[in-house]
């Protein structure tokens, strides 16, 4: 490969996509590769059936920054999809997020704000979120004891394979708590999911730059060597440096597709299942995100586990032992000239759609200040 490049960008996830595009504007020449054979990293999604499948589990874009939502409106139309899921609890169903409906559901004595506040306060068994020293303290600090032991203790478990009294209190604070009727579980001002899928989306903000995909990056290097005068580097940060420092911890996601022969399995978007005796955390409805008008219907179920070789690293595990050796890495980091770490895997932490967004155009713009 002859090519100079400016830039090489390592993944062509929504980072990747989004900073290719804001450098190929500025009239840069980038070069996108991607281990997986498709681009989209964990937004892409496929036609199965005439619906748009959310293969890495479902994205639904929400933001309150109006830049960030004109920028992606940019290369999709948006449908203004509303997330509304319900948790089922061992055949119960409940509306998400906590709010009026939930609290009505639950208690039958409770017919106001003040009955809501009242009962929740009664339930927090003298646990106080200031001083909470896991997620168990913290959630019922916030929401008492029932709506913990059913609707959140099993799903958090599940989904990070840990005892609540082992996982730190920041995590819970994503949820949200209302005391209004209101089953929209993004408090943002915008939100949907592109018409006709994220992976259109995707190849709208790729054009312009070259895309190799089925590339490792050490494999490219080895073959090509240095073809670009930087790095956008959006892989796991302890893979980059061949883990001399030791393995971040990672979870990831298993999925059970199937399409059946009927118009609607559960006629909703996402229902979570909160009860342990349920191996897997929610089941999607693909089909609900688009109102996609079929006589067939596919369906998704989620089962977390322990990252191992060969998997999905999916959420990191930002627990004191990850943090320090994170830190560690992040300071090896220093020492490589125009290598850019960047997104979920890069800086071992999560980040919603728009965040990611806004952190590569960001990086753009500080780069091509200098």
């Amino acid at each position: 490969m002859k090519s100079k490049y400016d830039y090489l960008i390592v993944g062509a996830g929504l980072f990747g996509a989004t900073f290719a595009y804001e450098m190929t504007r500025r009239n840069k020449k980038c070069l996108v590769i991607d281990k997986r054979s498709h681009v989209g990293g964990n937004v892409y999604t496929k036609s199965v059936h005439g619906i748009n499948v959310h293969v890495y589990g479902a994205h639904i874009f929400h933001t309150s920054d109006e830049t960030v939502w004109k920028f992606v409106n940019g290369f999709a139309r948006f449908n203004g999809f509303v997330n509304s899921p319900i948790a089922d609890f061992n055949g119960e169903r409940y509306p998400l997020p906590f709010n009026m409906n939930t609290f009505r559901k639950l208690w039958k004595d409770v017919k106001t704000e003040a009955d809501a506040r009242a009962k929740i306060a009664s339930q927090t068994m003298g646990y106080h979120p200031e001083t909470a020293k896991n997620l168990k303290e913290k959630a019922i600090s916030f929401v008492g004891r029932e709506i913990y032991e059913k609707l959140i203790e099993g799903y958090t478990e599940k989904q990070w394979g840990r005892p609540c009294e082992e996982l730190p209190p920041f995590i819970i604070e994503r949820v949200p708590l209302r005391f209004t009727y209101d089953n929209n579980y993004f408090n943002d001002a915008y939100q949907g999911v592109p018409v006709g899928g994220y992976t259109a989306m995707i190849e709208n903000m790729l054009v312009g730059s070259d895309v190799l995909l089925g590339t490792p990056y050490k494999k490219f290097v080895n073959k090509y060597g240095s073809v670009s005068n930087a790095v956008i580097y959006t892989g796991a940060i302890d893979e980059y440096f061949d883990y001399r420092l030791g393995k971040l911890d990672f979870r990831t996601l298993k999925f059970e597709t199937v399409a059946m022969d009927v118009a609607d399995f559960q006629g909703n978007a996402v229902v979570n299942y909160t009860s342990k005796k349920v191996p897997y955390t929610r089941v999607i409805e693909h089909k609900h995100f688009e109102n996609a008008r079929t006589n067939v219907t596919v369906v998704t179920k989620e089962y977390p586990a322990e990252y191992s070789d060969g998997c999905e690293k999916f959420y990191p595990v930002n627990d004191e032992k990850n943090e320090r050796l994170y830190a560690e890495y992040a300071e090896l980091a220093k020492t490589v000239k125009k290598v850019y770490f960047c997104g979920r895997l890069g800086s071992y932490k999560y980040f919603d759609m728009d965040d990611t967004v806004k952190n590569a155009a960001d990086l753009a713009e500080e780069l091509e200040s200098n």
